[in-house]
């Protein structure tokens, strides 16, 4: 039984069919909690460990090129698995199952935000689930910092990173890209840095068990008659929603604005949910009026109790900006509609990316200064957290921020007089559950919560 089992380990495992490999990408859909490093982790087991599916240095490669795109690098990555295993089937399939139960439940948990938000029982909840978000989010900078600053490079590229958003509140696309051109530059001046990066990979290809996808594989080769194919149909995808909403409501409305806003944010959202939302909140409060800078927290609290990419809390800032400005529908009607378009648009484009790169980047496993480019955005990724993580944590623990803006400087200042004593326990609670004893999301978040309801009614 024993010999048996170890010469299956020497031989490659069937190849899954599309049925059998859409019940697993099912699966993962629906378990799918913890954030992306909870997502990823859950796919490498049921992929790479359980099923050999495909190796861990295909797995690997392909994590690194959704890394570098915008996104969330989650779903990304079970769209290029999808597509490796079983084509554009496959990978349509894998990346919609990611999603969708975790939209369906988002969209519930929305409406019922919108319905009950002034009931002092749901304000308490919220009260603690902040504060447990901002020790995710901490627990999010110092996961990303331990595997992206293992070189004083990479540590000065994520100081810079941090000083640029949170004291001069520069664009962080332009912050992404230029950590992505630095890596580049410095992996094709230091050529001993990419041969080492290569080695390594070298020994791990060397050192994968046999799978349906691993180094044996050819590369899939692409033309520009596929490249066409591909741009035609996803970018009519994209736009079809604009035509169709403004064909019926006119394009005055908040649903165009909804549909704008979050299409950009599909293009330059580097770096996964923890690195957009803090641009995206600024947006929503300050220039769209669409939430309350409480608002966005609470929508981050309920996106980490659903599966499915943390980018779903777009689709609540969609839900509540249609449903305060509903354009003579039902409020609740329109908050579905604006919370299904902000989806839409935030989504296509992540099929998009993979299907039209993913061939060409098949060619690219060894590219010394794509490496390179890679690491540094990783170490970029690691300031723009920490300034989400702080402008969280300004947001909970006082509840007036104010901004300073002198010269070149720009950047947030509380108003000590409104600290909370009582958000600041719920932070320090949050820290432990997490952090010291290694309690999950959603035990954490659950604690948080009952510990705001008590310390708002006792």
């Amino acid at each position: 039984m024993h010999i048996a089992r170890e010469q299956d380990l020497n031989k490659a495992p069937p190849h899954p069919s599309l049925s059998e490999a859409t019940r697993v990408w099912a699966r993962v859909g629906c378990l799918s909690f913890g954030g992306p490093a909870g997502q990823i982790a859950l796919m490498h087991r049921e992929l790479v460990d359980e099923r050999r599916w495909i190796s861990e240095s295909r797995f690997l490669h392909a994590l690194n090129f959704c890394m570098l795109l915008p996104g969330p690098e989650a779903q990304q990555l079970a769209t290029y698995i999808g597509w490796l295993l079983h084509g554009a089937r496959g990978g349509i399939v894998a990346g919609l199952l990611f999603i969708l139960p975790g939209f369906v439940v988002i969209l519930g948990l929305s409406c019922t935000y919108a319905l009950f938000q002034q009931a002092d029982w749901l304000a308490s909840l919220f009260f603690g689930l902040k504060a447990a978000v901002l020790a995710i989010v901490i627990e999010a900078v110092i996961r990303v910092g331990r595997r992206a600053l293992k070189t004083s490079f990479a540590c000065l590229i994520a100081a810079l990173a941090f000083a640029a958003l949170f004291f001069f509140d520069l664009p962080f696309p332009l912050v992404v890209l230029s950590a992505g051109i630095a890596g580049y530059t410095a992996a094709r001046l230091e050529p001993q840095t990419g041969e080492k990066a290569m080695a390594a990979a070298a020994r791990q290809a060397l050192s994968d068990r046999p799978s349906v996808i691993d180094g044996s594989l050819p590369d899939i080769a692409s033309s520009w008659n596929r490249t066409f194919r591909v741009l035609a149909l996803w970018l009519s995808l994209w736009i079809a929603p604009f035509i169709l909403i403004g064909g019926v409501l006119g394009f005055d409305n908040v649903y165009t604005a909804i549909g704008l806003f979050f299409s950009k944010m599909a293009v330059v959202t580097f770096g996964g949910a923890y690195a957009v939302l803090a641009y995206v909140a600024q947006q929503a409060v300050d220039t769209y009026h669409w939430l309350k800078p409480g608002e966005m927290l609470d929508g981050l609290a309920l996106a980490e109790t659903t599966p499915g990419p943390l980018v779903l809390v777009l689709s609540f800032v969609g839900f509540m900006a249609a449903f305060r400005a509903p354009s003579g529908l039902d409020p609740l009607l329109s908050g579905m509609l604006g919370a299904t378009l902000a989806t839409w648009v935030t989504f296509v484009p992540c099929f998009l990316w993979i299907l039209l790169g993913a061939p060409y980047v098949e060619t690219l496993r060894n590219n010394r200064a794509l490496s390179g480019a890679l690491a540094a955005i990783s170490a970029a990724v690691t300031g723009v957290i920490l300034n989400l993580a702080l402008w969280f944590g300004l947001h909970v623990l006082f509840t007036q921020v104010d901004r300073y803006a002198g010269g070149p400087l720009s950047m947030p200042l509380p108003v000590w007089q409104t600290f909370q004593w009582t958000a600041l326990f719920l932070s320090v609670l949050a820290s432990l559950l997490l952090l010291l004893f290694k309690r999950g999301v959603v035990t954490t978040l659950a604690v948080c919560a009952g510990a705001g309801w008590m310390t708002m009614h006792l």
